[in-house]
């Protein structure tokens, strides 16, 4: 056990958001996506829904402050009279975290699907909602400029 970590995330969630670097990117998969037969990592959180696990990952992942939009939806197929009521959660979520407003571009499905294949790892999560689907682009941890004495590093003699 570990301070501080939310207990939903796992393990292995944990290791693979460690283990990706800056503009690399993080799918959140809703219970409909063809998450195996698209992750090059795939990690399984099938109990769990997107709102409640963004909600823990954005307490430990830092979005990208250099891209225009560090996020991505699934865009809502023509014709559909689905309305992804969801994407409000997450926009509070990321304004409430990162302080960002303007957060996610909507891409295409097939598009969307493309870009997820590219990603560094998919979350397959059971969340029922239509349109669930987000991309998360890391950003950086920058070091902490503070003037605290104790945050200085010291010089070897």
């Amino acid at each position: 056990m570990l301070k501080n970590i939310p207990a939903i995330i796992s393990p292995e969630l944990l290791k693979i958001m460690s283990e990706m670097g800056h503009g690399d990117e993080l799918v959140l998969a809703d219970g409909n996506f063809p998450a195996a037969s698209h992750a090059r990592h795939l990690i399984r959180c099938d109990a769990l829904g997107t709102v409640e696990l963004l909600k823990a990952i954005l307490s430990l992942y830092p979005l990208d402050t250099y891209a225009e939009r560090p996020a991505a939806v699934m865009q809502v197929v023509e014709g559909d009279q689905v309305v992804p009521i969801i994407w409000e959660d997450y926009r509070r979520l990321i304004l409430e975290h990162e302080g960002i407003t303007d957060a996610f571009d909507q891409e295409e499905r097939f598009s969307f699907y493309e870009r997820a294949s590219r990603a560094y790892a998919i979350v397959a999560t059971g969340e029922r909602a239509q349109y669930a689907n987000l991309i998360l682009k890391k950003g950086v941890i920058f070091p902490d400029v503070s003037p605290d004495p104790q945050s200085q590093r010291m010089e070897l003699k």
